[in-house]
């Protein structure tokens, strides 16, 4: 009888993969395939007058591709989205291929000055628009339950080789006293980001144009680059793009620059989570002495925060890539300083003092940023967007 029956449900299945089979082919025969030609080149008589959707993904494989920029203003023109039309023309002036039209919405929609926002920038905001999407939001998270014992280790290591940087207190500023523009700019950026201003020292000795100095707290040094000579829309990219690296989780960065100990530190971190993770014999030494080291400066929430960050972290796949995260770190930064200058040109005149070479890519990015849901959204969240309130 039990055969029997074996052999009936046998035949039942048999019968239901033949029907699936046929329903699959008849899928098969209907399904729409989608192709996706966004990084091909449109001919000059192509009608690149298309969805906004498309035109974006165009313009992320070419950011200074012109035609695809004229019909996004087009497009923006069309549904009567005035800040949008503003902020592509914004992009076309900018590359030097703006019409007169479009001059004249650029003109239009310009801020005179520094933007005036209605409110600051929420955390939600942060992640969902401003962050870069290449910016691993746990990869952050799990560097910043970590980031004040790196500091620690940091500055007992720099006052121990006797490299601590002393700051002069006489240069020490007063945001809501001083009269260097530089100063009152990084104090108004700290209000409109969300965030709390480092403590400000203007060092005109100090040859470059901002850094962080390593202290508990860190604080934050104005060199002579930033102290004249600047436009206040330079500086307000300046701050921008600096205060987003105070952020706990890419604060990592301005104290490890090198992406193999940034790896090391990423392992050690898991290791506090999960010490019985499998790593090779060699790394698991390296990592785990660097993790006994930081282990006792955490405090006991922070060693659950991190635990449950590796069991995240295994269920979203296990796996980051280190160099992409940082990448897009520095990507989201110059996004903040973008948001804060309202200004392209100065935000590319600031990115090639600091460094010529990788300017062009970092600029590009802010191009496709320019024109993308994100930026629109944000200027909506600070209220600086045409009819915003």
């Amino acid at each position: 009888v039990r055969t029997k029956a074996l052999e009936r449900r046998v035949a039942f299945l048999e019968s239901r993969i033949a029907e699936l089979e046929k329903e699959l082919e008849e899928a098969r025969a209907n399904v729409s395939v989608e192709v996706d030609l966004s990084g091909v080149q449109a001919s000059p008589a192509a009608d690149v007058s298309v969805d906004p959707e498309t035109l974006q993904r165009r313009l992320a494989h070419d950011p200074r591709d012109v035609e695809t920029l004229r019909a996004l203003y087009r497009a923006y023109g069309s549904s009567g989205d005035g800040d949008r039309q503003g902020c592509i023309a914004h992009a076309l002036v900018y590359l030097g291929a703006a019409t007169e039209a479009e001059k004249a919405t650029f003109v239009t929609h310009r801020t005179d000055g520094l933007i005036k926002p209605a409110r600051s920038l929420s955390p939600e905001a942060w992640r969902r628009f401003l962050f870069h999407p290449d910016e691993e939001v746990l990869t952050g998270e799990i560097f910043g339950v970590i980031v004040s014992a790196v500091l620690l280790g940091r500055v007992a290591a720099l006052r121990r080789d006797k490299q601590l940087p002393a700051l002069d207190p006489a240069r020490k500023q007063d945001p809501a006293q001083s009269t260097l523009q530089a100063v009152r700019c990084f104090s108004w950026a700290a209000s409109i980001l969300g965030m709390r201003a480092p403590t400000l020292y203007a060092d005109p000795d100090y040859a470059g144009l901002v850094e962080m100095v390593p202290g508990v707290p860190p604080s934050t040094r104005l060199g002579q680059k930033s102290l004249t000579g600047r436009s206040p829309l330079e500086l307000a990219f300046v701050a921008g793009r600096h205060l987003a690296w105070y952020r706990e989780e890419r604060f990592v960065r301005l104290l490890v620059p090198q992406i193999a100990d940034l790896e090391d530190l990423f392992l050690a971190a898991l290791i506090i989570g999960n010490p019985g993770i499998p790593l090779r014999a060699d790394t698991k030494r390296r990592v785990s002495a660097l993790g006994s080291a930081i282990e006792p400066l955490l405090e006991p929430v922070q060693i659950d925060r991190l635990r449950g960050a590796f069991l995240r972290f295994v269920e979203e796949g296990g796996r980051t890539n280190l160099q992409r995260w940082a990448s897009a770190a520095d990507r989201t930064a110059a996004r903040a300083g973008l948001l804060l200058a309202n200004d392209l040109r100065a935000a590319a005149a600031m990115l090639e003092a600091e460094d010529a070479g990788a300017a062009r890519e970092r600029i590009d990015d802010l191009l496709v940023f320019v024109a993308s849901d994100r930026y629109a959204n944000l200027r909506k969240q600070i209220g600086i967007a045409a009819g915003s309130g």
